[in-house]
């Protein structure tokens, strides 16, 4: 059983950084490198799936309070928790772009081809997690860091629509 200091520690444990990320990647062979990128970008779907699933629980919060004013009086906070984590959600998944290019860079450094459909993938997620699209009409982020609850849903709404035309597009089996 877990004490509570160990508790503690992991919830206040960081991601790795960057660079021991980099150097933890030299060692390892080239199919481990493949299959990492393919185990980030599985990750991403389903924090992207999360988010979708979250969205209308988000726009509750904003939109259905008078229908659902029990729900409101038992946790009052619930619609900006789920709007908090869909925030994480998008760190998390720009934290995982950062490291497919890392490990592209590994990659290539050993003079290998990266394939251009990977290429192609990293950059709309890039695109998608950095607030980038056609359809956004409203500024990535607020003077003070956080979104507005108008600016996430603009967000989310252009990243699910992009989303959801790049499930459209593509092909092949996806485990």
């Amino acid at each position: 059983m877990s004490t509570p200091s160990e508790i503690n520690m992991s919830h206040e444990a960081l991601p790795i950084d960057r660079v021991r990320f980099a150097e933890a990647l030299e060692s390892l062979p080239l199919d481990a490198l493949h299959s990492k990128v393919a185990e980030l970008r599985n990750n991403m779907n389903h924090l992207r799936s999360s988010n979708e699933q979250m969205v209308p629980f988000a726009d509750e919060g904003d939109q259905g309070m008078v229908e659902h004013s029990s729900v409101l009086k038992a946790r009052p906070d619930t619609f900006q928790d789920c709007k908090d984590a869909m925030y994480e959600n998008l760190i998390v998944i720009n934290r995982m772009n950062e490291r497919i290019e890392l490990l592209r860079a590994e990659v290539e450094k050993r003079g290998m081809r990266w394939s251009e459909a990977e290429v192609k993938d990293l950059q709309v997620s890039e695109r998608m997690v950095n607030g980038d699209s056609a359809t956004q009409t409203q500024p990535t982020q607020s003077q003070s860091g956080r979104l507005t609850d108008d600016e996430l849903r603009a967000q989310l709404e252009a990243r699910l629509a992009q989303h959801s035309h790049e499930d459209q597009e593509e092909e092949g089996l996806h485990l």
